[in-house]
């Protein structure tokens, strides 16, 4: 009677058959056979490329651009100290995701690791509200993108026409759907060169930022303003106190520098992905925080000193008036030019993330109609039907854009408290529940930091989405000014809650897990089966009956 090969080994090998389809090496094969998942996406990203990808989501000073009406109603000092202390916090926050995309680097990364640290009572509901908190996130922040990229692009034709037009709500939805839908089908064409695409969308972002660096204060030089005055000087045009309009400064880094999770998105395309998922999150945030300080002292040392002529200017937007103020008319057309193209290779790269996690969570089920979209197009080697059901919700969200625009900026809002939910869940499941079952990757803070840094992250976390509700002209809004963030991400929360609860709970089981016992301590394999689970292909039995043992359950979809 021929040997029967164990269940787990049988799994890795039909995992590795990636191998030998030339999809992904050996190695990291073998990690994701040991998340659960087979390899059926090509490893075409490198540390650079993973990297890339974060780095042109964040597309630095386009989403500075895009969000100077939270930075400047606190003055220069608060633009560039709010983004300098706000963005040390975010590097925390990535130390503390970094710590599990090394551990176990996949696409769903963040709801599979909530469903394997959570409690067994908690662990189905918190997966599945972190899966679509991080999925609803994501596409909230292709809308947001897109509608940037849609105000930026109608500011250059305000400006060639010295601000005697005004684009009407409708017109700039209409840019944004074009936007989004070439979006949909460059992510669904141009799969094979996105890899390398990355390398020149970081070098894209790095001449935008030169040049803006160079030019303003060359554009500026009678008129520059001092170090007291960039370093020092605050003003308060909101009606909140001035400390709390300085912490609204933080917005801007926050929304920016809100890409870096893409990168655990992209594991399974990522060769050597214990090493490039962390160090793609790290270098990503750690440059945004460097480059971007630079930026906002620059700004602040060549914005007038009428703060309020910028936030009421007639461009829509204060970038473009300080391009107008240094530059002149065709200076200020050619680098918001080069604002915009910039800005679209944002939404480029933000599709085609959240695309993969779209694809995951529906890969897991979680998703309706999840049979059609977890689909891979055997051509192409992506989920091509992952990304145009990203591309419609995107469209039917943008719709916000024709209430008004404190409507379409709960958009910004919503890609910053849905994705925050789902960045601090995981972790704080990990420092609660699951850190006996941690075991860490070759990128790891230590035993000792490890988890200050985590709860570190979490208080800051929390503190993001509180600020994100607040409407950031003062405590009493009018309608047009109302933050409707709140009512955004209730409904997205409650409703995926409510979905759960009401049907999902009786199919849901969370991602597919496979463990060896072989990759566990002595102590981690305790801590699993306090939980009344089993590792894969160990019997629940110290000793088995043969022929007739009794059968462990295995750990499956049931962690």
């Amino acid at each position: 009677m021929a040997e029967e090969v164990p269940k787990y080994d049988a799994e890795r090998q039909g995992s590795l058959t990636g191998v030998a389809e030339g999809l992904a090496s050996e190695d990291d094969a073998a990690v994701l056979a040991k998340l659960g998942y087979k390899q059926e996406l090509r490893r075409n990203f490198g540390i650079i490329e993973v990297f890339g990808i974060a780095f042109s989501i964040m597309g630095l000073l386009p989403s500075i651009a895009s969000t100077l009406a939270y930075s400047l109603p606190a003055g220069p000092a608060g633009l560039v100290w709010g983004w300098f202390t706000a963005s040390a916090f975010i590097f925390v926050v990535g130390l503390a995701m970094a710590d599990l995309g090394s551990a176990m680097p996949t696409s769903g990364g963040l709801y599979w690791w909530t469903h394997y640290f959570a409690s067994p009572k908690t662990r189905n509901a918190l997966s599945f509200l972190v899966g679509y908190s991080n999925t609803l996130g994501l596409v909230g922040g292709l809308c947001s993108i897109d509608y940037g990229f849609a105000l930026m692009f109608v500011s250059v034709i305000v400006i060639s026409r010295d601000g005697e037009w005004e684009p009407s709500n409708g017109i700039v939805y209409v840019v944004f759907m074009c936007c989004v839908l070439v979006h949909g089908v460059l992510a669904s064409t141009i799969s094979k060169a996105m890899a390398k695409l990355q390398t020149v969308f970081v070098i894209a972002n790095f001449i935008l930022i030169a040049a803006t660096i160079i030019a303003l204060p060359i554009g500026r030089k009678h008129e520059r303003n001092d170090a007291k005055y960039i370093f020092g000087h605050t003003d308060n045009l909101t009606t909140w106190s001035p400390g709390f309009a300085w912490f609204l400064t933080w917005l801007s880094p926050i929304w920016t520098i809100g890409g870096f999770d893409s990168c655990v998105h992209m594991s399974e395309e990522a060769s050597n992905a214990t090493k490039a998922v962390p160090y793609g999150i790290l270098m990503s945030i750690g440059s945004c925080w460097f480059f971007g300080w630079i930026i906002c002292i620059v700004l602040a040392a060549c914005m007038t000193q009428d703060t309020s002529t910028l936030l009421e200017s007639p461009f829509g937007q204060p970038m473009a008036q300080i391009y107008y103020d240094a530059l002149g008319k065709h200076g200020a057309l050619g680098m918001m030019s080069l604002l915009f193209i910039v800005q679209f290779l944002m939404g480029l790269s933000i599709l085609v993330a959240v695309s993969r996690q779209s694809w995951a969570f529906s890969r897991d089920g979680a998703l309706p109609f999840s049979s059609f979209f977890r689909r891979v197009s055997p051509r192409l080697l992506i989920p091509v039907r992952a990304v145009w059901g990203c591309v419609l919700v995107a469209c039917v969200l943008g719709l916000l854009c024709l209430i008004a625009p404190a409507a379409a900026s709960a958009l910004f809002s919503l890609a910053v408290a849905a994705n925050n939910v789902a960045w601090g869940t995981p972790i704080l499941c990990r420092l609660v529940w699951g850190q006996k079952k941690f075991k860490p990757g070759p990128v790891y803070t230590g035993d000792k930091l490890s988890r200050p840094i985590g709860w570190l992250a979490i208080v800051f976390l929390v503190f993001g989405i509180v600020l994100a509700m607040f409407p950031a002209g003062g405590p009493s809004p009018t309608p047009q000014t109302m933050n409707y963030t709140v009512v955004v991400n209730c409904a997205v929360w409650g409703g995926s809650l409510a979905y759960y609860f009401i049907d999902a709970r009786k199919w849901f089981t969370g991602p597919k897990i496979t463990l060896s016992e072989d990759d566990l301590t002595d102590e981690q394999q305790a801590a699993i089966r306090e939980e009344g689970l089993q590792i894969e292909g160990v019997p629940t039995t110290v000793e088995s009956v043969e022929g007739g043992g009794e059968k462990g359950e295995h750990v499956g979809a049931k962690i």
